[in-house]
This record gives structure tokens, C-alpha cells and sequence, in this order.
């Protein structure tokens, strides 16, 4: 690293109070936005590398064993890292003062964002001093002082200087050093996991033995290697407004960074997860929340606490039950309100006005907060039979998440992440509660079917489109939209009717097929055949359920082709009438004129008017026609018997089994009735 961190722990070893601040603030605003120490280090050094050959025009083959040098000088870092964070929180212990112990913070939350160097944070003492320092507890952490360890710093140092003769020695084998290629398996950036591997040692790095390099490594290896974040868009406004804030806000200040802090150590290690639920840290996160519901102007701290919860219900189902339990759904359903300012009309509606500001960002980045972290506590909600007294609460919250879908933030991104997270967590909620959505009473302007307001309705419909419109994680984006419109419709008619009418207009043009074109109900059709057998599910049962769950009519929208997915599914491909417990109306599918005019002339597979096709076996002889037919069987049982084809057939049940089997259970049928007629 350019950092010169033994001179840092030097300075901290001689309680140069001045000179640690200034080098941690140098520190600080070097790595500030740095998430791959060692990945960006190295691609420093392969730019200067690729600059000097450049120049000279020529690769200097005496440093063929380059990477093995990059990989020895990582691995100095990481000890380098891993010895910083340690001094930096014993420092913290030491009674500094304030600005020092923000700086102090802020320079071990960006230490914390590499998941290799928590080996030896997450231990109780060092998180009830974060916690502390968080306002989550007024328990102190335990002395240190009385480790048998005295020589802390002389130890550390010593550490350092072991680490030199190992890389020297390893230089000296011909650089066959540690790999933290092979310590540290990488992640695949794409799945975002947000759980670690294993576990770790409980008991304290500040031993009596001074830990060597190896170990160091041992401690770290069951957390995954750094994954790449975004940049919290909170923080400019923040740093250039640090030093005011300070002075008016400072103990705000030491809060905020403590719990980003606990963030990082939360998110990244799984013993830390596990520690925070024994030492109940979870109990003091929700006071503090709960004591900053009522105030008029949420303060800063008010995001990271939330943040903090939402990881730690999401990571530990046991602290998700326990913050339901003790009242988690109400206490942020006031914390939603709050940031919405919300006014209420009716007992389950709220004032919604037309020319009302848009949500500020600092609101909305809060809001979609409370949403995650009340879909991790009610996703189980969703089949259950909710009492008098819950479905009231729920009833409640989903009067507060209309306007969640009314609302418009200050810019679109946002806007559109509102949204989606409010569609999750209607999709987690008790079905029956989401009447509210439609209870609202209609206005000169409101969209409406059979007299009821669709207004939220519409704004889901455009919600969908836009997402169908968008194309990228197609999956993660579309099925809780899809899955709530499908229920919705299947138990209001007014939802479904309006919803029908802007999905599934009335036939007219059946020159194309159903999957072409970009109207809704051809994107539509066009997922039901998707690689994602979820994804295709939601988007059929979605028509399916538009047709009145009628085969028929689920036919004629969509084509035989693309609807036998959802029909084998259902055992339905024999053309037999669904189970289901909806209750639909009786009224009927009116063919257009158009349709009827073309309806003897549609191919009933693609769902269109096919093109006239010229007769193959026209001027072919009988005896040709025969030999064509036998070399098409013989095509056909070649590729069956080689398994590249299997016949199938549609049984009793109308489900797709293979022909032998239709075969074998029409043989034990005539035998079990000419049994019975022997009898």
C-alpha cells in the first residue's frame, strides 16, 4: 500500500494524538472510495508496468515471477490491514477525543469493507464497543488491560517484522509464497449473496502469544473475497458538510459512523451475525428506532439503523421473528408514515394530493428501507389466516403503501425502486387486507371499472410494463408483479376486468402470431415460453386467469403452441375445465366481427392465419404416397429408440406422459375389463 501503516501504529504506539489524526485523515481520504485493496493495487502496478513497456518498447523478462511479487506484497497489505483495524479499536478504547474517535471510525469502516481482515474484529469486546459507540448498548466492552498480552503495540510491530522475514524467505525459494488466490476463493460477483462462509474462533485476538502471518490468514479464510459496492449516494452531501456537522451534531456523528461500521463487520462476517443476536444488540436497535419515529426531522442516523436492521433480519431468521415479535411491524409502519408525512382522511385513507412535492431522496432511501426490512418479518404472512387485530394493522399499512405507489420521488431510478419494494411486500401481506387499495372513493379524474377505483390498479399495470419494457433481470423484476396482479384479479372482478381490458382487448387482428409485437400481451406470451420454468409460470397463470381460467379462451389469446406449458402442467391439455377456487362472473367472450369472419382459417397451434401451403404429396402415386409414409416411420423410430425424441400422448387426467406408457395402461384397462366380463 502507498500508506505508510506502520508509521500510523507507530504513532499510535507513542500516543501522538495530532499526528495519528492527520495521517488516518490522509489515510481516509486515499481509500475513500477503495472496496478491492489489493485488486486496485495491482491494477495500479500493471498500468505503471504497461506505461514503462510502452516507453522502452521492450518486457523486461528478469521479472517473469511479476505476479508472484504482487501476490507476496497483497499478502504484506492484508497483514498491514488486519494489524491497523486491530490497534485502531484498542486505540478507540483509550478515551480519545471526539474528532480523533471520528476519524478513528471512519478510517475502520473503510478497513471494514474487506471481508479478509474480520478474523480478528468480530469478537464480543470489539462489537460492544461499536454498539456502545452506536447507541445500542451502555454496556462497556471488557478491559483489555487485563489481557496477559501487555506489550500490545511491541507485539503488533513484531508481527510486522515477521511478516518481512516470511516474504523475504519466500523470495529467497523462489517467491513460493502464500496465495491469497488459493486462501481467499473468489465470488462470483453476480449472485450478491449477502451470507458468509463458516464460522470463526469466539475467543479474542489480543491473546498472550503473538500471532504470527499464518495465522492471521487461518482466521480469515471463511469469509468470501471482497465484493465490488456502489457508492452510498448519502455520502457527499455528508463530507462536505462534515466539519459543520460536527461542531452542531457531534455525538450524531460518532453514532452514524459507529453503526456504518457494524454494517460492514454485520454484512460480511457470519460469527459477527451470530454475536449480535446473543449479545442482544437487536433490543437496543429497536428502541433507538423507536425513540426517533416521533421526532419531527429524522436524523442522519435514523438510514443506518434501519440499514443495519434490515441485514440483520435478513441474515438471521431468528432476529426477524424476535422483531416481529416485539412489535416490529407497527413500530415501522410509524417510522413509514413519518417519512411520508402521511394525513389521514378515512380510517384506511390517506390524503393523497395531486400537486404535493415530490419525495426527497434522503425520504425515499429510508422508506425503501422500511419496506425490506418489513418484507423479511411478514413474507410468511402472505397463506395465513391474519386475527381481527392483525389484519387491522395490515389493513393500516396498506393504506400508507397506496401512496407509496402514488408517489413520485425526485427522479424516475427512484421512483421505480419505490415501487418494486412496495409491490414486494404487497405480495407478503394477507391477501384479503389489499381491498384498501380499491376502497378509495372515486375523483372526477380516476380510472375505474364497474365503479370502483382502479387509479392504483393502473399505476401497477404501467408499473409492469415498464419492467417488460426494461429487459434486464427479468426474473427478480417481473414475478412479484405478476404474482400480485394474478391474485388480485382472481378475487376482484372489477380488477380483473379492467386489467383484461388493457391485457387481453378483443380479437380483431389474427394475422400475427400472439408472441409478436411489443404490446403487453405479446410480451407476455413471449415469457410463457422463457428458460425460467418460474417466470413462465407467473406469466401464463396471469392470462390464464384474465381468461377466466377458460382452456378455450386461453387457447385462442395465446395459441395451443405456447399454452400447453401451462396446460400440461395442470393436466388440462385434454381440453377439460380448471379446478379452481376463484368464483368468476358468467359472462361471456364475444367474438369480434373480424375474428369470426377468419376463425375456420386459424391454425389453432401458432394462433394465427397461416399462409396457404401447397399440397407436398400433389402428382405423387398411391404407391409413393405409401413408401413415404413408411420411410417417415422409420425416421421417427430411429430417433426414438437413440432417445432423441420420446413420443408423448395426453392421458385420462389430460396430462403429457410418454406413449409407452399410454400403451401399458390402456393393455392393463382391456385386461381388467375382459376380467370383469369373465366374471
Amino acid at each position: 500500500m502507498d500508506m505508510d501503516i506502520e508509521g500510523i501504529i507507530q504513532c499510535i504506539k507513542q500516543g501522538d494524538e495530532n499526528g495519528v489524526q492527520m495521517q488516518l485523515q490522509q489515510f481516509n481520504k486515499e481509500y475513500a472510495q477503495c472496496f478491492f485493496f489489493d485488486a486496485d493495487e495491482r491494477e495500479k502496478r500493471r498500468q505503471k508496468k504497461l506505461e514503462e513497456f510502452r516507453k522502452n518498447k521492450v518486457r523486461d523478462f528478469a521479472d517473469s515471477d511479476s505476479d508472484i511479487d504482487d501476490f507476496e506484497q497483497e499478502d504484506r497489505g492484508l497483514v498491514l490491514r488486519q494489524n491497523l483495524a486491530a490497534v485502531i479499536v484498542r486505540f478507540m478504547r483509550t478515551g480519545v477525543k471526539r474528532s480523533l474517535l471520528r476519524v478513528s471510525l471512519h478510517s475502520l469502516r473503510i478497513l471494514t469493507r474487506d471481508k479478509k481482515i474480520l478474523g480478528h474484529l468480530v469478537t464480543d469486546s470489539t462489537l460492544l464497543t461499536l454498539a456502545k459507540l452506536a447507541g445500542l448498548t451502555t454496556i462497556d466492552a471488557s478491559e483489555e488491560g487485563n489481557d496477559p498480552d501487555s506489550d500490545f503495540y511491541d507485539n503488533i510491530i513484531a508481527s510486522l517484522a515477521e511478516a518481512k522475514l516470511l516474504q523475504g524467505c519466500a523470495e529467497e525459494d523462489g517467491g513460493e509464497g502464500l496465495d491469497p488466490s488459493e486462501e481467499f476463493p473468489a465470488v462470483d460477483d453476480e449472485s450478491r449473496s449477502i451470507t458468509s462462509g463458516g464460522d470463526l474462533d469466539s475467543n479474542s485476538w489480543f491473546g498472550s502469544h503473538r500471532t504470527s502471518i499464518n495465522e492471521m490468514h487461518r482466521g480469515s479464510i471463511h469469509q468470501k473475497a471482497l465484493e465490488r459496492g456502489r457508492r452510498d449516494r448519502r455520502e457527499s452531501k455528508m463530507e462536505e458538510e462534515a466539519a459543520v456537522e460536527e461542531e452542531e451534531h457531534g455525538e450524531e456523528v460518532l453514532r452514524k459512523e459507529a453503526m456504518k461500521v457494524l454494517c460492514n463487520v454485520v454484512y460480511n462476517s457470519t460469527w459477527a451475525q451470530e454475536r449480535f443476536s446473543a449479545l442482544r444488540l437487536l433490543s437496543g436497535l429497536i428502541e433507538c428506532l423507536s425513540s426517533s419515529v416521533s421526532w419531527s426531522s429524522p436524523s442522519s442516523v435514523q438510514f443506518y439503523e434501519l440499514r443495519l436492521m434490515f441485514l440483520i433480519t435478513a441474515l438471521r431468521p431468528e432476529l426477524s421473528t424476535q422483531l416481529k415479535q416485539e412489535g416490529g411491524v407497527p413500530i415501522l409502519t410509524a417510522a413509514l408514515e413519518s417519512c411520508l408525512e402521511v394525513q389521514w382522511k378515512e380510517q384506511y385513507e390517506c390524503v393523497l394530493e395531486p400537486a404535493a412535492p415530490p419525495i426527497s431522496l434522503e425520504a425515499s432511501q429510508r422508506i425503501v428501507e422500511i419496506l425490506k426490512i418489513l418484507f423479511n418479518i411478514t413474507h410468511s404472512t402472505h397463506k395465513q389466516e391474519p386475527s381481527e387485530e392483525d389484519a387491522a394493522l395490515y389493513r393500516h399499512l396498506v393504506a400508507i403503501l397506496r401512496l407509496c405507489l402514488m408517489r413520485k420521488c425526485l427522479l424516475p431510478e427512484e421512483t421505480d425502486e419505490l415501487q418494486g419494494h412496495t409491490v414486494n411486500l404487497l405480495t407478503a401481506l394477507p391477501l384479503q387486507c389489499l381491498n384498501v387499495l380499491l376502497t378509495v372513493p372515486l375523483e372526477p379524474e380516476s380510472k375505474q371499472s364497474l365503479g370502483v377505483n382502479m387509479d392504483c390498479v393502473h399505476t401497477l399495470l404501467a408499473f409492469m410494463e415498464r419492467r417488460l419494457e426494461a429487459g434486464d433481470r427479468v426474473k427478480e423484476k417481473l414475478t412479484p408483479i405478476l404474482n400480485l396482479l394474478t391474485e388480485s384479479c382472481r378475487a376482484h372482478r372489477e380488477t380483473r376486468l379492467y386489467i383484461r381490458k388493457h391485457i387481453l382487448p378483443p380479437l380483431r387482428d389474427v394475422s400475427h402470431r400472439p408472441e409478436e409485437g411489443d404490446t403487453v400481451k405479446s410480451r407476455l406470451v413471449r415469457l410463457m415460453t422463457h428458460l425460467d420454468t418460474d417466470l413462465k409460470h407467473c406469466a401464463a397463470d396471469l392470462l390464464f386467469v384474465l381468461c377466466k381460467e377458460n382452456v378455450r379462451r386461453f387457447v385462442k389469446y395465446t395459441g395451443y403452441g405456447n399454452a400447453a406449458g401451462l396446460l400440461a402442467t395442470r393436466g388440462l391439455l385434454g381440453g377439460q375445465r380448471a379446478v379452481s377456487d376463484a368464483k368468476y362472473s358468467s359472462d361471456s367472450d364475444s367474438d369480434t366481427e373480424e375474428y369470426r369472419e377468419m376463425k375456420d382459417r386459424i391454425n389453432l397451434v401458432t394462433g394465427r392465419v397461416e399462409a396457404e401451403q401447397s399440397n407436398p404429396m400433389e402428382g405423387m402415386t398411391e404407391e409413393e404416397k405409401e413408401e413415404e409414409a413408411k420411410r417417415l416411420i422409420m425416421l421417427f423410430n430411429k430417433l426414438s429408440k437413440e432417445n432423441i425424441i420420446q413420443p408423448m400422448g395426453v392421458d385420462e387426467e389430460g396430462k403429457l406422459v410418454p406413449m409407452t406408457g399410454l400403451e401399458e395402461a390402456k393393455s392393463e384397462s382391456e385386461n381388467e375389463a375382459e376380467s370383469d366380463k369373465d366374471d
